[in-house]
């Protein structure tokens, strides 16, 4: 059984889901941010819950698949191209630790919506730049080709 297909075949499936999660997060959060009371509502509240379980999940599968079963990552920290390679340095570096800040902030953004009853603007910022470091670190060519 070869366990580097089956954990990439977990991250590319998750990764659809999180399209699909991040989609709704986004709009549930624009939702409450620019409705009139500004009151978090169960919609928002799932969405972040999910959203960043999710993120969490993905972040596991994807470190597993990264540092345990990757020979490309182990090539290129042997052969010094880990950062010349702009493939390589986005593929082993960036895609990580943008994924990882985006984690981070997503969990932050749960405790805010889950301990208050309205939003504020810096949770609204925080939920962006985690969407934003999300579709940034997302390999969009590699999954819709080009």
């Amino acid at each position: 059984m070869d366990f580097y297909k089956i954990f990439l075949s977990a991250h590319k499936g998750f990764g659809y889901l999180e399209l699909v999660l991040v989609a709704l997060f986004t709009v549930a959060l624009l939702t409450v941010m620019f409705g009139f009371s500004g009151k978090v509502n169960k919609f928002l509240k799932k969405t972040t819950l999910f959203t960043m379980i999710f993120f969490h999940v993905q972040f596991l599968v994807g470190i597993c698949l990264l540092l345990i079963f990757s020979p490309g990552f182990k090539a290129a920290l042997d052969s010094g191209t880990l950062m010349s390679d702009s493939y390589a340095r986005f593929q082993y570096v960036e895609h990580p630790f943008s994924m990882l800040i985006a984690a981070v902030l997503m969990t932050i953004v749960n405790k805010k919506v889950k301990a208050n009853p309205t939003i504020s603007l810096g949770v609204v910022i925080m939920g962006l730049i985690a969407v934003g470091l999300f579709a940034f670190a997302f390999p969009w060519t590699r999954v819709f080709g080009a």
